[in-house]
């Protein structure tokens, strides 16, 4: 699977993410000092966001999900932060409330895997996991009824 937001070439060095702030800085995004001089440029998880183009979407369902939605959230959010310090282009793009439903929408496929494995140690359910066989793309579903 390859990431069509991932560039070909690589970035001249230094470049800052105009949105974000993080820094391209040895071949990878970090979160670093702002260096002088930097040349701009979005980042893949900026470059997503704006077009509203994920490589992940998370699903909760079921009716477990609306009494614990805010501890659902804050689990998610958590897991975002620990993955985030390390990977600045891996990133929540948005958070949709629904009754008895949440969806998660991500910059990659990585972290709704890291939320989905953490919401079932801590809650249980059930996990369904889908990735595009020609893509850079994946779909989990988190069901848990009371």
């Amino acid at each position: 699977m390859t990431d069509p937001y991932k560039r070909p070439k690589k970035l001249h060095e230094p470049t800052v993410c105009p949105q974000c702030g993080a820094v391209y800085h040895e071949g990878r995004w970090q979160w670093l000092e702002r260096p002088a001089g930097a040349h701009e440029e979005h980042c893949q998880a900026c470059h997503r966001t704006i077009d509203d183009f994920p490589a992940g979407v998370l699903t909760f369902t079921g009716t477990f999900v609306e009494p614990h939605k805010q501890d659902i959230l804050h689990l998610a959010r958590n897991q975002e932060a620990l993955e985030k310090q390390e990977h600045p282009e891996n990133r929540i793009i948005r958070i949709e409330e629904a009754p008895d439903k949440l969806i998660i929408t991500t910059t990659d496929i990585h972290l709704p895997r890291r939320i989905a494995e953490a919401e079932r140690r801590a809650f249980h359910g059930k996990l369904h996991f889908a990735y595009e066989e020609d893509g850079y793309f994946v779909r989990v579903d988190w069901h848990r009824d009371t």
